[in-house]
């Protein structure tokens, strides 16, 4: 099998030890940072030999098991969608060795919730390739190294690449009652918002997971997961965490409960907003224009239909 090529002037990919001169190189952190596309293997592994790692690369699954079967690294970065073996299965099979504990940082485009899960039962961070990658990286670098926040600061944090911007903003409506949803869904398309349905904490996570609504409006009470529940699965994945979150209830929530919904978890946001159900929801929808920036009583159907 062919050697993993490393895209960093100064190392290759023999796994040998340093020179007497480098011989300080041999106490920094170890990585090896795994992925089929060539463009990523070199600019993280830039990114991060200038943050001071020890860095080897990868380009398959095979190569990336049998490099860290060999010479086991403190950290290892790993795309999911490989050819020959994914990067969960090698996280998987580097886990069942008895041998020293490896930090796992998982990177991929996509957004399949079921991504996240394994991430989870693997313990390992999930960084999603994007407008945030760059930050999100580092996040979850300083969670293994918290040095490595000064390190940033003195080496200067990676250029991050253009954010997708989409045309309308998209709000992620939660409630059992399809009736509810429908309703809600008819006003904003008015008002240029694109909405999309969940109808219990369950699927409202994996569907914000996959869209990434600009906020998400939630009933209280809901089959599988209460509006608590649902925050707190938000704000436990890093893509989710800071997505705005507003609670509708149909009852009367005790001071106690509006506190817990509010509160931080994890030094994200709680709750934006607590509302009562209505049948007039203009408390909602200005809400809402705050963070979408529409206009409430703007009707962009009507002008669709008088420009054809």
């Amino acid at each position: 099998m062919p050697q993993a090529v490393l895209e960093i002037e100064g190392l290759d990919g023999q796994d040998r030890a340093p020179p007497a001169a480098e011989s300080q190189s041999s106490k920094r952190t170890g990585m090896l940072i795994v992925d089929d596309d060539p463009s990523v293997v070199r600019l993280v592994s830039h990114h991060c030999a200038r943050l001071g790692f020890a860095v080897a690369t990868a380009t398959n699954g095979v190569q990336a098991y049998l490099k860290a079967s060999r010479n086991r690294p403190d950290i290892l970065v790993v795309d999911v969608n490989m050819p020959e073996l994914d990067g969960l299965s090698v996280c998987t099979h580097l886990l069942a060795q008895d041998k020293a504990p490896v930090n796992l940082i998982v990177i991929t485009g996509s957004r399949n919730p079921q991504t996240f899960d394994n991430c989870d039962r693997l313990g390992a961070s999930y960084v999603r390739k994007g407008p945030h990658f760059w930050s999100d990286l580092e996040a979850a670098l300083a969670k293994i190294n918290p040095g490595i926040a000064d390190e940033v600061s003195r080496c200067g944090r990676a250029e991050e690449p253009f954010p997708q911007v989409r045309r309308r903003p998209c709000v992620l409506l939660v409630d059992a009652d399809n009736d509810v949803n429908r309703y809600l869904g008819s006003r904003l398309g008015k008002c240029g918002i694109d909405p999309t349905y969940a109808a219990d904490a369950h699927d409202a996570f994996r569907t914000a997971c996959q869209v990434e609504p600009a906020v998400i409006v939630t009933d209280y009470f809901m089959p599988n997961g209460d509006a608590e529940y649902l925050l707190r699965r938000l704000r436990a994945n890093e893509p989710t965490a800071h997505i705005p979150v507003i609670v509708l209830t149909g009852r009367e929530l005790s001071e106690v409960a509006d506190r817990r919904l509010r509160r931080e978890i994890g030094y994200h946001p709680g709750a934006a907003h607590v509302l009562r159900k209505s049948e007039d929801n203009s408390a909602l929808f200005e809400v809402l224009q705050q963070f979408c920036g529409f206009d409430p009583t703007r009707d962009t159907s009507t002008e669709d239909r008088s420009r054809g």
